[in-house]
């Protein structure tokens, strides 16, 4: 592994929500495309820092992708319950696809979730073209909860999150 994981810089927040906007864009991941107000939150890595913690993978000071752990229910939750941490916005940056780094921002996340005291599941949702983030989940253990599948945006009903779940008395 040539890069590392670590919390993010707050000089690095303008570039991480860039990369992760530009991640969602170039994937095809917002319905309305530049004009979608959800950029707007992928880009305030200062708001996802003050409340929860912003992890990027590096390789000296460039960052290559990042993921935001939410550790309990508060206002960057969108479903975490009580006793749950969850995983937003993960984003790798397209020319460092490949090389496990998605993979290994979502391990450190279980390991932050595994000393959280109280904290006995992570959770996260995902859009069901993201089929190669499927893969990384389901090999790490994550397991679907279709119970829990929902959309964010209720006036329009063509939007469905999928949401994948970890029980963190299982090993990865």
């Amino acid at each position: 592994m040539d890069f590392v994981i670590r919390s993010a810089h707050p000089t690095e927040y303008r570039t991480l929500g860039d990369l992760t906007a530009h991640a969602y864009l170039h994937d095809g991941l917002l319905d309305f495309g530049e004009s979608d107000a959800y950029l707007t939150e992928l880009r305030d890595v200062a708001k996802r820092a003050a409340a929860a913690h912003v992890l990027v993978a590096a390789v000296n000071d460039q960052v290559l992708g990042g993921v935001t752990f939410v550790p309990s229910p508060g206002p960057m939750a969108d479903l975490a319950r009580e006793g749950e941490a969850e995983i937003r916005m993960l984003a790798v940056a397209h020319e460092a696809r490949g090389r496990g780094i998605g993979e290994a921002l979502v391990r450190a996340c279980v390991v932050r979730a595994r000393a959280t005291d109280g904290c006995h599941r992570l959770i996260l949702s995902t859009q069901a073209t993201m089929r190669a983030a499927h893969r990384v989940y389901e090999r790490l253990g994550f397991v679907r909860t279709p119970h829990r599948d929902w959309n964010p945006l209720p006036e329009l009903d063509d939007i469905k999150l999928l949401t994948y779940e970890l029980e963190l008395r299982h090993n990865i």
